[in-house]
Order: structure tokens, then sequence, then C-alpha cells
């Protein structure tokens, strides 16, 4: 028996908060006895190709490495895409029959193509929700009946919805959905890669942020500004972050960081690869989580956040969506109301002050990972469900 993790909002192996969160279920199956295949369909022009990581094969249909000048060759060449993952799955399901495909899209176009491919192999097809499915359906009254129109297209090709939140799962029963066919799934971490190992990437203490670098949703502003008063106490702690941002918005930050006179102390990395992050990640005294309160936030739940709780090192988060459903203030994490620059720089100095205390909060919320949020705990609930 075999699973397909399909889609287009994931690359793999490398990638963003989607494909660390497709490693852990990837990861799950396999070592509960399942076969995996990670199909990335979106068109991105990569040199990874197919392969194998761990035991996971993983495919690039599209299969580009350059962009073509000519029109009508991209044409063809995102045509062939699905020619070749049909008979991709014609072959994986000939091998070893495919249980169940887990799809990633937010695009119809995708779904109805994942639809058709569970038909055409005779398997299940089990949706992942991580976020709100009509985050960009807002505005204008076509936007919104766009939203509402690729919504019932997925609610009516699907076997069953993996929820990230109650909060979903609570959504989609709003919407007639059937309870059997809806499962929560919260955020899932592989607690054995956040092991601190080699040498501390940095000479000084630092407070570490890794994630999204944008302004709107993450409101990687406020931890800035909340820095520029905790170094007026803490002068010898760096400010270290790390993650993917466009060229517009990391010119955003830089004029920040300039105007606010601290360059000196902030370490702007960018983007690093999935692997490597682990050890800035790591040596980090303090890590933070800061998010804006929205719509999105609501209904998603941050997979960077288990990823912390996973190193053991104090955790101080922003608390929206479904965050104090999991954990508790000053138990297992240091918790703030979202967008409070002056209670954000209190609890980040209070655990600069109080560190062994701290770090007992880390211990804490590390178990939480060997548990609720933990691959192989999450991957035995999904193959009982898909089963």
């Amino acid at each position: 028996m075999s699973i397909v993790i399909f889609g287009d909002l994931f690359s793999f192996p490398e990638g963003s908060a989607a494909t660390n969160r497709v490693h852990t279920y990837a990861k799950g199956f396999y070592e509960n006895g399942i076969n995996v295949h990670v199909i990335c369909f979106a068109n991105e022009y990569n040199t990874s190709g197919d392969g194998q990581f761990n035991g996971i094969h993983y495919y690039h249909p599209f299969g580009q490495n350059t962009r073509s000048k000519y029109f009508i060759l991209r044409r063809w060449q995102k045509f062939t895409k699905y020619i070749k993952t049909i008979a991709l799955f014609r072959k994986i399901n000939k091998e070893d029959k495919i249980a169940a495909i887990n799809c990633w899209t937010q695009m119809t176009l995708t779904q109805i193509f994942a639809f058709f491919l569970a038909k055409l192999n005779g398997s299940k097809i089990v949706i992942e929700i991580s976020e709100h499915p009509l985050r960009y359906y807002q505005g204008s009254f076509f936007n919104k009946m766009h939203g509402k129109l690729r919504l019932l297209i997925e609610i009516k090709l699907c076997d069953g919805i993996l929820c990230i939140s109650q909060y979903l799962v609570d959504f989609y029963k709003s919407k007639n959905v059937n309870t059997s066919k809806l499962f929560l799934i919260p955020s899932t971490v592989d607690p054995s890669r956040f092991i601190q190992t080699g040498e501390n990437p940095f000479p000084f203490r630092y407070i570490g942020y890794f994630g999204g670098l944008t302004f709107y949703r993450d409101n990687i502003d406020l931890l800035i500004k909340a820095f520029v008063e905790i170094n007026r106490t803490h002068s010898e702690v760096h400010l270290v972050l790390g993650g993917f941002c466009s060229d517009k918005e990391r010119e955003q930050l830089t004029d920040l960081i300039s105007q606010l006179g601290i360059g000196n102390k902030i370490e702007l990395l960018g983007y690093i690869s999935r692997e490597k992050i682990i050890n800035y990640i790591t040596h980090s005294d303090v890590l933070v989580m800061v998010r804006s309160n929205d719509m999105t936030s609501q209904a998603s739940f941050p997979s960077k956040l288990a990823e912390f709780l996973a190193t053991s090192k104090p955790v101080v988060s922003v608390n929206v969506g479904e965050i104090s459903d999991f954990l508790t203030d000053n138990l297992n994490a240091f918790l703030v109301e979202p967008g409070n620059i002056n209670a954000l720089t209190e609890r980040i100095n209070f655990v600069l002050d109080n560190y062994e205390f701290a770090q007992q909060v880390g211990a804490k919320g590390k178990e939480l990972t060997n548990t609720i949020f933990n691959y192989d705990f999450q991957a035995k609930r999904m193959i009982d469900f898909i089963t």
C-alpha cells in the first residue's frame, strides 16, 4: 500500500513551511510501513530532478530547469506535465496500490485533476487544509463568488479533509460537510531534527526568529521595534532573522533597521536551506514567534512554533488563533497578545532576566513535541483515518 502526497503548494526536498509539513507526513507514513511518493506539481524551474530522500520517492513532472523564451513551447511543457503525471501515477499504482492521494492545492484545476487521478487509480483523495480556504477570495463580489465555487468543488471532490485547526473543522461543518470527512491534524514536527549539534554560528547570545520575513503577515517589524528597547538593557544580545522574503520586503526590512540605528545588532540571514537553518535555530538563546492577528492566523497554526518548541529553548509567542489551546503562559511557553510591542518587549526581557526559569518552561514546551505535535503520533492517526 502506498500514499501519494501531491500538489502545487510545496517543493521537495527543499522548500517552505509547507515542505516541512510534507516531510513530517512522509516520514511518519514511511516509518509506519506505508510507501510514500511525493509529487511536486507546480511549474517550478529547478535542478533537483527526481530522487529519493530518506526512503521517500519524489518527482517533478514539470521537469524543466530553465524557462523557454517561446510561448508555444512553454504551453506544451505545461500540457505534457499532465501526461507525465498520469503515467507516473499508473506506474506507482501498478507497483504498489495507491490507497490515497493527499492533495495540497489552492487551484481548482489541480483539484479536479487530482480527483481524476484518484478515480483513474481507484484511490481515495484526502485534501490538506492548512490555511483559510477563502483568504484569497475577499473584496469584490465576483472574487467572493469565485471563492465559493472553488470551495464547493473542493468539498464535493474529496473523501476526506485534513484540517490544521479546530477553526477549520468548524468552518467546514458550517458548510454542511459530514463530520466523518473531517480530521484535525495540528502542527507536526520531527523533534529528532532539532537536537543541538555543531558549533554556535555566532560568538554572541541571540534572539532567533526563523520564518517569513514580512511586515503584514508575520509582523516582523513588531519584533525589530521591540528589540530596540530590549537592546537598551541587554546590549550583549543580538537579533538573528532567517527566512524568505521578496526583494521589496528585504528592502523594507533593511530600511527599518537602518532608521532605528541597530544594524550592528541584527543579523539578517535571508533564506537558508532546510537542514542548515537548524543550527541557527538550536543555538538561539530565545526563540520568538510573531504573527499578525487576521483571518489567516485565526484559521492556521504556525509550523515554526512546533519546531521552536522541539529545541527545548524558551519560546516567546504571540497568542493568535488556537495557540493557547496547546500552550500555557509561564508553563510551556511565554505568550503575549498580538500587536503589542510593549508586551513583547517585557516578555523577552523577562526571559533574559530569568533564564534558568525560562529554560524549565522551554523543557515543558518540548514535551508537547513528543506527544500532540509529534509526526509519528499524528501519522498513525492519519493512517487510521484513511484506511
